[in-house]
């Protein structure tokens, strides 16, 4: 069995899960999909191609996700469908409903990696892995919103609770409605025990004010960055980070911090399909700090 696990966001990625971008995300239809246009196919492909290489230059072990799928756009958002716990895998239900199916096919491509499903959610809860953001090795906040209910968490919350995890619920905001994709990860990334990039304006008081307790401090991510996806950044190791290319400032303010930051181009495989770094991948194992 391959090794896996690591409730950490910032660990030291081991192994990662991707989905090449297929016909199905190439010809989406924006209105039906809430893109901003059609996607460009090959140049989506050789935007995730890079994405890819510098996940494996990082020292990640990349593993593809090609279980058949079809019709199914978003699946190459492959960190929604599933949680990887130390015990195995947590196959989610998705929010969006279009989404559905693309959970038994996550299933089966944990199941060539050797992951066990340890739980599924059920209906009618909902929970996708965009809301839901390890804090420490006990603790897991979990976005409350369109795309994870309250049923969902409270599946979740027992699912978790042997292995010694506290689910929080953080209350999202009602942002651009129901269609549009505001996952807490659209809001907040964890890049070392201490640090998180974040879109405080939009995040509850209390939530923050949790943090700053847990002793984070916070590189702040301006409005005009929000919508070019500033929060969402995929730590490869302890303020190791990639980044979708532009939003200056913030890469700037990650800097500052001590971050080591690597950018891809994402023009057609992100910014067109609301899908940054740390929606294109699943990170299946993640180790100790190493520094």
């Amino acid at each position: 069995m391959s090794s896996f696990g690591g409730h950490s966001m910032y660990e030291t990625l081991r192994a990662v899960l991707v989905r090449p971008p297929d016909a199905a995300f190439g010809g989406a239809d924006p209105q039906r999909w809430h893109y901003a246009g059609v996607p460009d196919l090959a140049v989506a492909q050789e935007e995730h191609s890079a994405l890819v290489e510098i996940l494996r230059r990082s020292g990640a072990e990349v593993v593809e996700h090609r279980e058949p799928l079809a019709g199914l756009a978003d699946a190459v958002f492959v960190h929604d469908p599933a949680l990887i716990t130390d015990a195995g895998a947590i196959v989610l239900r998705m929010g969006k409903e279009l989404r559905r199916g693309e959970e038994d096919a996550m299933a089966a491509a944990l199941a060539v990696r050797g992951i066990p499903v340890t739980a599924r959610i059920e209906a009618p809860g909902i929970a996708e892995g965009g809301d839901l953001v390890w804090l420490r090795r006990d603790l897991l906040a979990a976005g409350l919103g369109f795309r994870t209910n309250r049923e969902g968490i409270e599946q979740l919350t027992a699912a978790l609770a042997p292995l010694g995890v506290t689910v929080l619920p953080v209350p999202l905001p009602y942002g651009g409605g129901p269609e549009a994709c505001l996952h807490l990860m659209s809001l907040l990334s964890v890049l070392d025990a201490d640090l998180a990039v974040a879109y405080l304006p939009l995040l509850p008081v209390p939530f923050v004010g949790q943090l700053r307790e847990l002793g984070f401090a916070f590189v702040e991510v301006p409005e005009a960055e929000l919508a070019t996806m500033g929060p969402n950044v995929l730590a490869t190791g302890p303020r190791r980070c990639v980044a979708l290319r532009g939003n200056p400032i913030t890469r700037n303010r990650l800097q500052a911090a001590g971050c080591n930051v690597v950018t891809y181009r994402g023009d057609e495989l992100s910014l067109k399909a609301e899908g940054g770094p740390t929606c294109l991948t699943r990170p299946l194992w993640r180790s100790e700090v190493e520094r």
